[in-house]
């Protein structure tokens, strides 16, 4: 999802593989590898050193994006993290996320707090995949500021939800690994609001059939909003 021919700046780098590989694959011009721990750090200094990349790509202790300038980058990548540190990272540097000219952003958790916090703070999705490895589903996206998105008034509060649950560009797209996640997703749900009944009907399990019953709604109604995003331009 990288834009070719920009700079990136690697959000939590680790081990600095993604823009090592970015780099080798002539998709960027040079990388900012950047982590919060000198350890992490120093083991992609170590690896970029090893594919003789130090020319191309540098590294910085930074609590999320604080020691990157605006527009430094051209390309942010904020990825294999829990959502509210996404949330995190993206209200604490506000000016340089805004200033660049894409984020890419692969939360772990929080799906539906990261793209409801996107789309109330003028971020719009402009293109969102999602792949299964191990068992577990991985979805990603590419934004951009813009200074007002009107797509979103034209839709209703259930078809909003339902785009920040499972991704307005998924659901448009038909996306074979969203029709996977969502089968298996309503097999989950059915199957622990039938177990809850056959317990005893106290006030909390009553109040959980409740959330569930209203997860399995949006599951179902998730495809037959396509028409609401069609129509709203997104």
């Amino acid at each position: 999802m990288v834009t070719s021919g920009g700079v990136l700046a690697d959000i939590g780098t680790d081990h600095g593989y993604v823009p090592i590989a970015l780099v080798q694959k002539h998709r960027i011009t040079g990388a900012i590898a950047m982590d919060i721990n000198e350890g992490p750090l120093a083991r992609a200094r170590e690896h970029i050193a090893s594919a003789g990349l130090e020319g191309y790509i540098q590294t910085r202790l930074s609590d999320g994006v604080q020691a990157l300038k605006v527009q430094e980058a051209d390309s942010i990548l904020i990825a294999g993290m829990g959502g509210e540190l996404v949330i995190h990272i993206l209200e604490e540097g506000e000016e340089v996320c805004r200033g660049a000219a894409e984020l890419i952003l692969q939360p772990q958790s929080e799906i539906r707090r990261v793209r409801e916090y996107l789309r109330e703070h003028h971020y719009k999705i402009v293109d969102e995949d999602m792949i299964c490895e191990d068992g577990k589903y991985y979805p990603m996206m590419r934004v951009i500021h813009v200074d007002t998105d009107e797509s979103w008034s034209k839709m209703n509060e259930e078809s909003r939800t339902a785009c920040d649950i499972y991704g307005p560009l998924l659901l448009r797209n038909g996306n074979p690994v969203l029709r996977r996640f969502l089968v298996r997703q309503h097999r989950q749900l059915t199957e622990i609001i039938q177990s809850l009944k056959l317990q005893k009907q106290t006030q909390a399990i009553m109040k959980r059939i409740g959330e569930l019953q209203q997860e399995l709604s949006y599951n179902e109604s998730a495809y037959t909003i396509l028409g609401a995003i069609k129509n709203a331009g997104i």
